[in-house]
């Protein structure tokens, strides 16, 4: 189905010049009932498949830490309840899909989350690009898996929207949750040693590289946010 950007943005969804996902790829996934299942089905998967990655290490952990510990599961539970949203529109089109404030926050977090997630990933495996490859599962396996997180979070702008407010709660929440993954070594298990910047010895010089890289990808995560998703009207609609 060929549609114009007029009608990509009248219909509330990326517009061309943003949409690293083809309209017509979002249409087809999200509207028809085995696709859009079949996708909420995958990202709770993926919830349970993130989880048991962490089993080793959860009991060092206290339990009120483990939701900015365990970032995938986190990401992919958002994403499943972003998803999730549209069940109840199956059978219309995306541009009647739902919008207020509540989802515009839900779907800007959970974009933030997947891409952020996907970005980091790709950094930590490749700042000791040796202590991974040539492992199938824990250097490719993990890779392409956390990679494909970024499309995924692309299909979001084709029905969610977001505000100023999403977006400032976004970047508070990623750049929080750096703060916490490296002032107290809280990021997800790695093969190499990152310090924590308040413990005694502070950040390995591995860690003060991987802690600014996160950082840039929270920030590089939202500005695409920002940049990928039409902006939520008080009355629910988008800009012309």
């Amino acid at each position: 189905m060929d549609e114009s950007v007029g009608d990509e943005r009248a219909d509330g969804g990326a517009t061309g010049r943003h949409a690293v996902v083809p309209r017509r790829w979002a249409r087809y996934y999200l509207e028809n009932a085995p696709s859009l299942v079949w996708l909420v089905f995958a990202n709770v998967a993926g919830v349970f498949v993130g989880v048991f990655f962490y089993l080793e290490t959860l009991p060092e952990v206290d339990t009120l830490a483990w939701p900015v510990y365990m970032d995938s599961p986190v990401a992919t539970l958002l994403m499943a309840l972003a998803l999730a949203t549209l069940l109840p529109n199956l059978g219309r089109r995306l541009d009647a899909a739902p919008a207020n404030l509540v989802l515009a926050y839900l779907y800007t977090i959970s974009f933030v989350w997947l891409v952020e997630t996907g970005l980091w990933l790709a950094l930590a495996l490749n700042l000791h690009f040796g202590l991974y490859y040539p492992d199938v599962w824990r250097y490719f396996g993990v890779l392409v898996t956390h990679l494909l997180f970024i499309p995924e979070a692309y299909l979001l702008p084709h029905f969610g929207r977001t505000t100023p407010g999403a977006l400032g709660l976004a970047l508070a929440l990623a750049l929080g949750n750096d703060l916490v993954d490296y002032g107290f070594g809280l990021h997800p298990p790695l093969r190499y040693e990152t310090g924590a910047l308040f413990s005694a010895g502070g950040l390995t010089s591995s860690g003060i590289i991987l802690a600014a890289g996160s950082v840039a990808t929270s920030v590089v995560a939202v500005a695409l946010a920002a940049r990928a998703f039409p902006r939520l009207r008080p009355d629910g609609a988008t800009p012309e």
